[in-house]
C-alpha cells in the first residue's frame, strides 16, 4: 500500500477517536501516505496529527446550513482536490450517505465501509466494494473501528494506542495565570447534561485543592451558564471564546480536565491530560477511558455520576491520597 484516504468527516470527538488508525496503518504499511476528509468546522484535528500527509476539508455542515454558492464552490473545489491522488485503498469509517459519496468519488478500485446493520445510514453501502466485518461486542467505539480495519487489510493489530496528536506551535493559546482546570460542562444535547449544582460543588473543591477553574463556552446558552458557574467558584472564570486549536491548546496544558463526554474531553486524554469523563445517557462501555491514575470515566447508560464519585477520581488522576479513617 503507498496511499490511503480515510474518510472520516464529522464530530470533534469522533475524529479523535479514529486517529490511533493513522499510527496502525503507517506500522503495518511502512512509507505509506495517508490522506484524510473532513467537514471544514473540525478539520483541524487531523491536522494536528504530523503522520498525515494531506487534509481535504469540504465545508459540508456550513453548506447544510447557508445554501450559497459560495459553499458549493467549496465542496466542489474539495471533491477536486480530493481526486487528484489515485488510493491503494479508501476507508469510509463514518458510515453515512454523505461519507459514501465521498467515498464514491474517490480515484480507487477498493473502497471499504461498514456492512448494514452497522452503518449510521444504511443506504451507504452503495459505495463499498470490500466490507468491513460485524464489530465485536466487546470493543469500545476505537477499539472497533482500528479491529475492522486491520481485519480488511490484514495486518496483526497491536494493543498501543496511539493518537499521534501534536498542537501546533505557530497559533499562541491565551496564556494563565499559573496550574489550571477545564471545566467541560456543555453538551451537544439538555439529556446528557449534569446539574450546575453539580458543577459549582465540583469547581469550588478543584479550586480548594490550589486550581485556578477555567471554563469554556461554545455558544450564548453555554456563555450564560458558564458564567452562572464561574461566578459561584472561587478564584474561577469564563474562558473567551476561542477558535478549536485554541481550546485545544489550552486543553494541552491543563493540570485537570473534567467534562461530559464531549470533543474537547477526548482531546484531553489523546493529550495524556489527567481527566474525568462524565457520561449520562450515551455508553461509558463504548465512548469511555479508563488509565489508572490518569482518565476516569463514571456513569452512562441512564447512570448520572454523583459528586462524591468525581470528586474521588479527580484526586485519583491528581495523585491526592485519599484520607485516612481511624477504626471505630
Amino acid at each position: 500500500m503507498k496511499r490511503i484516504l480515510i474518510v472520516k468527516l464529522t464530530s470533534l470527538g469522533d475524529m479523535v477517536f479514529t486517529q490511533p488508525l493513522v499510527a496502525d496503518l503507517q506500522r503495518a504499511f511502512p512509507g505509506v501516505k495517508i490522506d484524510w476528509i473532513a467537514d471544514s468546522y473540525c478539520a483541524d484535528v487531523p491536522r494536528w496529527n504530523p503522520n498525515i500527509e494531506r487534509v481535504i476539508s469540504a465545508p459540508l455542515r456550513g453548506f447544510k446550513k447557508s445554501r450559497n454558492w459560495a459553499g458549493l464552490r467549496a465542496i466542489f473545489s474539495a471533491l477536486r482536490e480530493l481526486r487528484r491522488e489515485k488510493y491503494d485503498a479508501v476507508l469510509d469509517v463514518h458510515g453515512v450517505y454523505k461519507s459514501a459519496i465521498v467515498t464514491f468519488l474517490a480515484r480507487t478500485r477498493n473502497r471499504y465501509g461498514y456492512p448494514v446493520e452497522e452503518l449510521g445510514e444504511s443506504g451507504a453501502r452503495f459505495a463499498y466494494n470490500h466490507v468491513f466485518q460485524p464489530f465485536v461486542e466487546e470493543d469500545c467505539a476505537r477499539q472497533r473501528m482500528r479491529r475492522a480495519v486491520s481485519r480488511a487489510l490484514g495486518y496483526a493489530l497491536t494493543t498501543e494506542m496511539d493518537y499521534g496528536l501534536a498542537m501546533p506551535a505557530d497559533t499562541p493559546a491565551p496564556a494563565a495565570k499559573g496550574p489550571y482546570a477545564m471545566l467541560f460542562h456543555a453538551t451537544s444535547s439538555e439529556e446528557k447534561k449534569w446539574p450546575v449544582a453539580d458543577w459549582i460543588s465540583v469547581g469550588s473543591a478543584i479550586s480548594a485543592r490550589g486550581l485556578r477553574v477555567l471554563v469554556p463556552w461554545g455558544n450564548d446558552a453555554e456563555r450564560k451558564e458558564a458564567e452562572t458557574i464561574a461566578a459561584s467558584v472561587p478564584n474561577a472564570e469564563v474562558m473567551p471564546r476561542l477558535s478549536i486549536t485554541g481550546v485545544a491548546q489550552m486543553v494541552g496544558k491543563a493540570s485537570l480536565v473534567v467534562g461530559m463526554d464531549t470533543g474537547f474531553v477526548h482531546i484531553a486524554d489523546a493529550l495524556r491530560r489527567p481527566t474525568v469523563i462524565l457520561f449520562t445517557t450515551t455508553s461509558r462501555h463504548l465512548y469511555g477511558v479508563d488509565a489508572p491514575g490518569r482518565a476516569v470515566s463514571l456513569g452512562g447508560g441512564g447512570v448520572v455520576p454523583r459528586r462524591d464519585q468525581v470528586l474521588a477520581a479527580i484526586d485519583e488522576v491528581l495523585g491526592v491520597q485519599p484520607p485516612v479513617t481511624s477504626p471505630n
